[in-house]
């Protein structure tokens, strides 16, 4: 909800396409910054704690934002939108905590042997989140304005927070015997885990690169309002089609989890993902556009999946902080980084052009890892093994 309605007002505002970009990279810079230290702590502290106090500081951002937007508030005419990337400042911080923070939880809370399918149960909940979320944002932005969207933001966290109050904490996670000690250790540690290990590095490489230069996201305000000719509503709408898409693929691999050939399922979905980038960017219809949408939520979906099984799996629980936080890095900040790349392309190459540009750069993307990375494209989830 709150990513709707901050780049709906945003653009609003300056009706400038490179300050859409601009929120990716006020984001990505915190994340990235925090993240390794994040790891550490992560596999040293209580997981469930540090997520309780991270989402508490969401609820804070969130306040701040339902501020900025009264009616009779100054802090717009006195700061301009420096608010606004202020709290997505603060929220880069705690996605930067939360990402490995709940990957290492979820290793905690559920057996080995169900992983998989808890990837997969994981993944439908956060899609159905992302659906109702954007839907959400758009429609009460659009029919009673946006201070009840940002108050009704406040409230979902609030509702989070109680939730999260609710689960038991399984405590910390007991250090090997002849663990390295000392935080910068550690954290070497934990990069030299997923470089020692191709299988996490191909992957995780695979996956950054295909969103860094396969996401049209941050330009869905653009095409909504200017190519589409929708307005916040259309625009909401818009924002849950992938996520409509992804819900439906985590239904189907529920039921069929890929275990077989999960390394060419991998390289498949990430082409296709690609392919509906490239339409996307020359679709001129509302309906095909939306179409398109959801078929890269279909596609993308399967690559997450295959991805967090991967990491659960491949990962000692141990070292799952500090290898969530390197997947953290090359995953969670291609979508900021991608966001600012798809702001400078579209200002210097031309909206359109800047999308179909990064579709090409995503299929030559995937080819180039099934060419080179061989331990990927042959991988199968049901023969795994820790080493």
């Amino acid at each position: 909800m709150q990513s709707v309605i901050v780049s709906w007002q945003l653009y609003s505002i300056t009706k400038n396409v490179l300050s859409l970009g601009m929120i990716g990279l006020t984001e990505v810079i915190p994340q990235v910054s925090i993240a390794l230290f994040a790891g550490h702590f992560v596999d040293v502290w209580d997981r469930k704690k540090i997520i309780f106090y991270t989402t508490f500081l969401l609820l804070i951002s969130s306040v701040l934002l339902t501020i900025y937007s009264l009616p009779d508030s100054s802090m717009q005419q006195l700061y301009g939108v420096a608010p606004i990337f202020v709290t997505i400042f603060i929220t880069g911080i705690v996605r930067g905590i939360l990402m490995p923070a709940h990957t290492a939880l979820l290793g905690q809370l559920v057996t080995r042997d169900l992983l998989t399918a808890a990837s997969t149960w994981s993944s439908t909940v956060w899609h159905i989140g992302a659906v109702v979320g954007p839907a959400l944002g758009g429609l009460v932005y659009g029919f009673w304005g946006i201070v009840p969207a940002y108050s009704f933001v406040l409230i979902l966290y609030l509702i989070c927070s109680i939730l999260l109050l609710m689960i038991k904490s399984p405590g910390k996670v007991a250090l090997v015997k002849g663990a390295v000690e000392g935080i910068f250790a550690r954290i070497k540690e934990g990069i030299y885990y997923v470089f020692e290990r191709k299988i996490l590095l191909n992957a995780f490489a695979l996956d950054m690169f295909a969103v860094l230069f396969g996401g049209a996201v941050a330009m869905l305000p653009v095409f909504a309002s200017d190519i589409l000719n929708v307005g916040p509503e259309g625009l909401g709408f818009l924002r849950a089609c992938p996520a409509i898409g992804a819900i439906i693929m985590s239904v189907i691999l529920t039921f069929k989890p890929p275990v077989s050939r999960s390394g060419y399922h991998m390289l498949i979905s990430v082409f296709g993902f690609g392919v509906c980038m490239i339409v996307f960017a020359l679709s001129t219809s509302f309906i095909l556009s939306a179409f398109c949408l959801f078929l890269s939520g279909v596609f993308d979906n399967v690559s997450v999946i295959i991805r967090s099984s991967i990491l659960q799996l491949y990962t000692a629980d141990e070292m799952k902080g500090r290898v969530a936080a390197v997947n953290s890095i090359f995953i969670g900040s291609s979508n900021e980084l991608g966001a600012f790349e798809s702001g400078v392309a579209a200002r210097f190459m031309g909206l359109i052009p800047s999308v179909v540009f990064g579709g090409v750069m995503t299929l030559l993307i995937v080819s180039a890892t099934a060419w080179k990375a061989p331990v990927l494209r042959k991988l199968a989830l049901k023969d795994h093994d820790l080493h």
